[in-house]
């Protein structure tokens, strides 16, 4: 279905699980990954930067809020604003393991945020996400 998704999480066990989900449900032919936002930010600055095809330019992005250095509500703020306008077709998927209605609704405030999922990735999530992002 993508060719390229972002899974941005600090916890190896997760993004192990996404990958191999990914991967066998075919959902992507590739899948990159960072530890947290600021990471993530690097990625895309590159991306800016060289304008180059050494890193493909993700079309889906998996989204952990609580990670260090840069959480995910940092990662979004920075994300949506005016610097980083050209990737704003980019959808984000939100998957947490919080269900804080609070959580919820700030999700709902940035445009680009199509769904809040918890963790971890499962084949029936991918399936449904299949069907959401036609």
């Amino acid at each position: 279905m993508y060719n390229t998704i972002f899974c941005i999480d600090d916890d190896p066990i997760s993004l192990m699980i996404s990958k191999k989900m990914i991967s066998k449900t075919e959902f992507a032919k590739e899948v990159i990954t960072a530890l947290n936002g600021e990471e993530a930010l690097r990625m895309y600055d590159n991306l800016k930067e060289k304008a180059t095809d050494l890193i493909s330019k993700p079309e889906l992005i998996f989204l952990d809020l609580n990670m260090p250095v840069m959480g995910g509500w940092k990662f979004l703020e920075i994300f949506t604003s005016k610097d980083y306008l050209e990737f704003n077709t980019i959808k984000v998927i939100i998957l947490s393991s919080t269900i804080d209605p609070q959580d919820l609704a700030k999700a709902k405030t940035y445009s680009i945020v199509v769904d809040f999922l918890p963790k971890p990735i499962t084949i029936g999530m991918l399936d449904y996400l299949k069907e959401k992002l036609k």
